[in-house]
């Protein structure tokens, strides 16, 4: 479920148009009044927006934002504007460049289902003029984290609640001669399940592992293997169990200890607020025993807070 609060009556796009217009006029910029309209419209009311603003100003709405911003607001409105597919081709196409940025790409690939990712990927080819496979082989480092990620988004994937018991046996006895039974491990055979298997599939593998086992899956993949790969095949594994708890746990690693990796919060917030923010709340709360409006707020400060907060369906 989504928490951003749309306005049961939400003025028109035209009306929206005008008072960001008048918002950017004048001396500085009227922060509180662009956040507030805009944190408070969905992907298609933001849409609009975007197209009066240009059609009546001659101007491109997301340029002035840029103009006029500054900061992590700045960075989290411009991450905010598109819609959720367009968003995620952006934060991969600019994962993908300069100073890579392994983090973000891995967790935008591994955590979408096989629908959202083949949104995205149209979107990648018809505003970049590349497949996504083609710039993820080029611009990555040879090695296994890049034979999974190519492999994840290659292969179609059933959504579907259904899976093969017998064959969920034998993955869970595959994956398990491939790591912990024999010294070293064979990365192909993770590869191969982690990208061709459902999510209901990989579900009921780790419950498999558990039982044949005596420990989790988690458990052997963080011994068995290290680096961004280990974190591509936790990332694919979570998600298939509980995206909600996932993105809880990256929440609250990116607000603990000194500092705030503001990059990975607006991330997880601006991206998971139009699809299941309300579930990864309550997981939150669920594990840290408080609440995520209540971590934000004391994490972040400002116009920034506010919006964050505007995002997660709360006030500031």
């Amino acid at each position: 479920m989504a928490s951003v609060i749309i306005p049961p009556m939400p003025p028109s796009a035209r009306d929206d148009a005008l008072h960001l217009y008048r918002a950017f006029k004048g001396f500085g910029c009227d922060t509180a009044a662009v956040i507030n309209i805009l944190g408070h419209r969905n992907a298609t009311q933001r849409a609009a927006i975007q197209k009066e603003y240009h059609a009546t100003y001659s101007e491109d709405l997301n340029k002035r934002l840029s103009s006029e911003l500054s900061g992590e607001l700045k960075r989290a409105v411009i991450m905010w504007m598109p819609d959720p597919a367009t968003r995620d081709a952006n934060i991969v196409r600019h994962a993908l460049e300069g100073d890579v940025d392994l983090k973000a790409a891995t967790e935008v690939i591994c955590s979408r289902t096989p629908s959202q990712m083949r949104q995205f990927k149209q979107i990648y080819f018809s505003s970049f003029d590349v497949d996504l496979e083609d710039d993820l082989a080029t611009k990555l480092s040879s090695g296994d984290h890049k034979k999974l990620l190519v492999a994840y988004i290659s292969v179609p994937r059933y959504e579907g609640p259904e899976y093969d018991q017998a064959m969920v046996q034998k993955d869970a006895e595959l994956l398990y001669k491939a790591g912990e039974k024999k010294l070293g491990t064979d990365e192909k055979v993770f590869i191969q399940i982690f990208s061709e298997r459902s999510r209901a599939h990989l579900v009921a593998v780790g419950s498999a592992y558990q039982s044949l086992y005596g420990h989790s899956l988690e458990k052997a993949i963080t011994k068995e293997t290290s680096g961004y790969f280990f974190n591509a095949l936790l990332t694919i594994l979570q998600c298939a169990d509980h995206p909600g708890k996932y993105f809880a746990r990256v929440l609250r690693k990116a607000m603990k200890g000194l500092g705030t990796d503001d990059p990975t919060l607006i991330r997880v917030i601006v991206t998971r607020a139009e699809i299941d923010m309300q579930y990864i709340k309550a997981e939150y709360r669920n594990q840290y025993g408080k609440s995520l409006h209540d971590a934000v707020q004391s994490d972040t400060s400002g116009h920034y807070k506010a919006f964050l907060l505007y995002l997660l369906g709360t006030n500031p």
